[in-house]
């Protein structure tokens, strides 16, 4: 076994990844059938129910096999991530219900660049990135994670016009998308990088059917474009999971 090293950029085909406890029986048993193994958070009882086992609300991957997990639920997960072979650290800052107590974690990490709203990424977070020179990019979007599909090290999919026009400042391509289209429970609709992940360098997983999003088309199309097959994990109507976090290979 061995980590993926480039925060959800896996170079090989995945063999185990963290979801929210919530995916759903066809979702799981599509990823059982690529020979994945599940990982699953646990509910963060602080939090809302339509983010509260969102690993990427929860959990931060640093790259390897280094995790930052919230306070809340690192005793939970802590064996769990162990026995992998993991090495946690318990992040600072204690989660709460409502933006912004709740996107500590939530940082949008692509190769040496990160981006969040900096007044909440935890400090631990910020101490990382400090010791590894990645340069942490202030925007005001706090579920910064979340609102980006992270395709490979210079693009991003996402519905975030501001988002948008930041990344391409650091040269990073995106895709911009209109809202909509995507379930989370209790909210009018989710976020493109939250219910999808790479399974490997060239296979992107979306959680369902992406008929409901305006720019269906334009996602494959895209992708496609960047030599990456969609795959489609349940007969549902795409839904945000706070994301599929490949963690091994």
């Amino acid at each position: 076994m061995s980590f993926v090293q480039r925060p959800f950029l896996p170079e090989n085909k995945i063999k185990a990844v963290l979801v929210d406890y919530r995916i759903g029986t066809e979702a799981s048993e599509a990823l059982e059938k690529e020979g994945i193994e599940i990982l699953k958070t646990v509910p963060c009882k602080e939090l809302y129910d339509a983010i509260q086992g969102h690993p990427d609300i929860v959990v931060h991957h640093l790259g390897g096999n280094k995790l930052i997990v919230a306070p809340n639920v690192f005793d939970m997960l802590q064996p769990v991530f162990i026995k992998k072979g993991f090495a946690l650290t318990k992040g600072e800052t204690w989660l709460n219900r409502n933006y912004p107590e709740n996107i500590a974690y939530n940082v949008l990490r692509i190769g040496s660049y990160a981006f969040h709203n900096t007044k909440y990424t935890d400090k631990a977070i910020k101490e990382e990135f400090e010791k590894n020179n990645i340069d942490l990019i202030h925007v005001k979007q706090g579920y910064t994670k979340c609102s980006a599909c992270i395709v490979d090290e210079s693009t991003i999919i996402t519905s975030d016009m501001m988002l948008a026009k930041t990344v391409e400042k650091y040269g990073i391509e995106s895709l911009l998308l209109k809202p909509g289209g995507i379930i989370l429970q209790d909210l009018n609709y989710g976020f493109i990088g939250g219910s999808c992940g790479l399974l490997a360098k060239n296979t992107m997983a979306f959680t369902g059917n992406l008929d409901n999003i305006q720019d269906n088309y334009k996602i494959v199309d895209f992708l496609n474009s960047k030599g990456i097959e969609v795959k489609i994990l349940s007969t549902k109507q795409i839904f945000d999971i706070g994301s599929i976090i490949p963690l091994t290979y």
